[in-house]
């Protein structure tokens, strides 16, 4: 259930997404029994950045691990850093950008460690690339991080190959992950050679938002719809009753060993998700999923 992205870091190959974790509504108590139930189905690594629910998922996190400290021995902690948000929070902001300065990253981890109650971050990402982007600075900042043991692990969010590559020749040791877009509606990463250069690279992939934000669930255009269509297709050849398991099981199936994050507060939903890691599809079915997300045949 677990796998490998760097040396000492190992992370389930399912992932709980905290980008909505405040509109759960979830006592501390009740975000507790559902980390608890996480673990129970090997999903033991949970993302988080600091701007997620108006800079409060975190703490929202941090608060419920308190309740019972030792847990944070059996989990991992994925966050990130470097988006500067218009926010009541931080009233002196006149326009949302980017910040990679080396004193934003120290200062974004120190303020993620206190909000999540915990002496160190698993693995620590850079949200978005930015044209304004110094990477001697990242690296000075990664650098000092991981020597103060604060962050055990870096990588980057929604980079370009060219953007990896360039970060990875200025830090100390290697990136571990590149967080993109990819579900069987987004293929952007399969036509711009991004899953390839990573395939290349040994460099494991996170997927976030792989059921499209819930439209291949409830298709909302001509896209979603043929999709949606095709996965009812596979499902039934399955003999699956929930398509999310079948999207679930495209991207695990995939050679790149793409870690789909799954964003939901429902148990039976990241069930389905632990269940899919059981659920084989043909090659053939894949490329009907595939051949649906792109609207015409294979040349």
């Amino acid at each position: 259930m677990k796998t490998k992205l760097g040396d000492g870091l190992k992370v389930s190959r399912i992932i709980h997404g905290h980008w909505r974790l405040a509109d759960w509504n979830l006592s501390s108590q009740e975000l507790l029994k559902l980390t608890e139930q996480c673990i129970e189905i090997g999903i033991t690594s949970f993302d988080h950045a600091d701007i997620y629910g108006n800079y409060t998922c975190e703490k929202l996190f941090g608060d419920a691990l308190n309740l019972q400290k030792d847990l944070r021995e059996k989990i991992q902690i994925i966050t990130k850093c470097g988006i500067n948000l218009i926010s009541e929070k931080y009233p002196e902001r006149n326009t949302k950008y980017y910040d990679y300065s080396y004193d934003h990253i120290v200062n974004s981890v120190d303020n993620s460690l206190s909000n999540l109650n915990t002496d160190y971050i698993d693995l620590l990402l850079l949200h978005r690339p930015a044209p304004f982007f110094d990477p001697e600075e990242v690296a000075k900042a990664f650098s000092y991080l991981k020597l103060s043991g604060k962050v055990l692990h870096c990588g980057v969010s929604n980079f370009t190959s060219v953007q990896f590559e360039m970060l990875n020749t200025y830090t100390d040791e290697e990136l571990v992950t590149n967080q993109i877009e990819i579900s069987p509606y987004c293929l952007d990463n399969f036509e711009n050679e991004t899953i390839n250069f990573l395939i290349k690279e040994k460099i494991k992939p996170m997927a976030w938002s792989p059921l499209a934000g819930g439209m291949l669930i409830k298709p909302s255009n001509e896209k979603s719809r043929r999709i949606h269509n095709t996965l009812k297709e596979v499902a039934k050849e399955l003999n699956v009753e929930s398509i999310d398991m079948i999207v679930y099981a495209w991207l695990l199936s995939h050679p790149a060993h793409i870690l789909p994050i799954v964003g939901s507060g429902k148990v039976e939903r990241l069930k389905n998700a632990v269940h899919a890691l059981d659920l084989k599809l043909s090659l053939e079915q894949w490329y009907r999923i595939y051949i649906a997300s792109k609207g015409s045949d294979l040349p």
